[in-house]
């Protein structure tokens, strides 16, 4: 490691005022490291919002789920086909959350394994091409977590360029693709998974999420 790019990844914490805080929260400078750390506490703030609104979506499904084996025991089906589909609709905002959520949980991963050895361009690169994703799955659902996650990617994009400057670095952008389809296909096998074990299966001839999928554009998104 290089004396210079040394003192960029380390540097030294120093009193820095509110306001040049809050104007380096979109592309702070300085020392590499709190920079990363600073990414990573935004991101986990981000999976603790995901949580609390998976929490949100899995309240009403269970209050839905309800309704619709009521309406199935009095052979209601008019009523039983309408909240299956309302059903299907959260059930499948819900596997966006929980993808979402598996592929920043990586991305953090991938953050702290850097904070350790210092490999900031090859393993950075492919988490930003997730959070782009990411953020574009959640633009329908949470617009305030889709610029956050904006904001940050820009962050991580800074720390590339500087880590890349300092050691002189060059992506290969084929292999950061392929890296961060990984994470996404990973993630979103997990949530599929997750889906599955979480919530109870419908009555049979009822609609399910999976029958009610994105369309092929949008999955390719998330």
């Amino acid at each position: 490691m290089s004396e210079k790019f040394a003192k960029q990844w380390g540097g030294k914490e120093q009193d820095t005022p509110l306001t040049t805080r809050i104007r380096e929260t979109v592309r702070p400078a300085g020392p590499l490291k709190p920079r990363i750390d600073f990414a990573v506490r935004r991101i986990d703030m981000q999976i603790q919002r995901l949580d609390k609104a998976s929490d949100r979506f899995t309240e009403r499904d269970k209050s839905i789920f309800t309704r619709i084996v009521q309406a199935y025991s009095k052979h209601d089906m008019t009523r039983a086909n309408v909240f299956a589909n309302e059903l299907a609709e959260i059930r499948k905002m819900e596997k966006m959350i929980m993808h979402a959520r598996l592929a920043l949980e990586q991305i953090v991963l991938r953050l702290r394994t850097v904070s350790e050895l210092g490999d900031v361009v090859s393993t950075l690169a492919p988490a930003v091409g997730v959070l782009r994703t990411v953020k574009s799955g959640m633009a329908s659902i949470f617009p305030e977590a889709e610029k956050e996650l904006g904001q940050i990617g820009t962050l991580l994009s800074g720390i590339i360029v500087d880590a890349g400057h300092s050691t002189g670095l060059t992506l290969n952008f084929e292999a950061v693709n392929e890296d961060a389809q990984k994470i996404l296909n990973e993630a979103a096998s997990v949530a599929e998974q997750k889906i599955k074990d979480k919530f109870p299966e419908l009555p049979a001839g009822l609609p399910t999420a999976s029958e009610k999928a994105l369309p092929e554009s949008q999955s390719q998104n998330l």
